[in-house]
């Protein structure tokens, strides 16, 4: 029974830092996590790896009917393959970026996420957690920083993981898919009216972990693992 699930949404452009605050939120509280951007990088690598056009529409909706992908232990497998390194390229979240914009893609991957929602919770991290997969959720949060900040993370993250970056190329790409985002049709980047923002450009990981569970105790949701 869907509707008796508690679900927190937590929304916010790219190196937001939504990923990471909604996943040790998902911890603290013993509940499920979803990322759902993985879920649109691993489609976007999938076409990329079938040589599928990014713009059409159909073809790539048919690939996410039949996306066996499965997160496990941090890790994202597609097809009996990890490839949480690959889901981080720059290449694979612009993919992801303009195939989210397509409505078909969208409708055939909508279902798929909101089978995490089950008990006790879920935390569930994205564009549009709050305004389209779960409308419903007894909180909705929105993450934010400035381009500069992001560009910065983004930068240091791929970096850790040995792969080139060029911080100069992130803030563009960064920009460009802002704009993207939040000019799309369907389902556009942006705060929902009844969800509590949180400007993260200066804030530490754990700084904005503890802003969420401060809302999460006022609101009497879940209990902390």
């Amino acid at each position: 029974m869907p509707d008796l699930i508690p679900v927190i949404a937590i929304d916010g452009p790219t190196a937001s830092g939504k990923g990471t605050v909604a996943a040790l939120v998902a911890e603290k509280l013993g509940w499920h996590y979803l990322d759902s951007g993985s879920i649109y990088r691993v489609l976007a690598l999938a076409a990329i790896r079938r040589g599928l056009d990014l713009a059409n529409e159909s073809g790539v909706a048919a690939a996410a009917t039949g996306l066996d992908v499965a997160f496990s232990s941090g890790s994202v497998w597609l097809d009996g393959e990890d490839v949480s390194l690959d889901l981080r390229r720059e290449e694979t979240g612009n993919a992801a970026s303009r195939i989210a914009t397509l409505p078909a893609v969208r409708a055939a991957l909508l279902e798929r996420q909101r089978d995490f929602c089950v008990m006790p919770g879920l935390v569930a991290d994205g564009r549009d957690m709050g305004s389209v997969v779960f409308p419903e959720s007894f909180l909705k949060i929105f993450l934010t920083a400035s381009a500069e900040a992001r560009a910065e993370r983004r930068y240091k993250q791929l970096i850790e993981k040995g792969l080139a970056a060029n911080i100069d190329d992130l803030l563009r790409d960064l920009q460009e898919r802002d704009a993207r985002d939040a000019s799309r049709l369907v389902a556009p980047l942006k705060a929902c009216a009844d969800a509590v923002l949180l400007d993260t450009t200066k804030l530490s990981i754990d700084e904005a972990v503890q802003f969420v569970m401060d809302f999460v105790v006022q609101r009497g949701a879940g209990r902390v693992a």
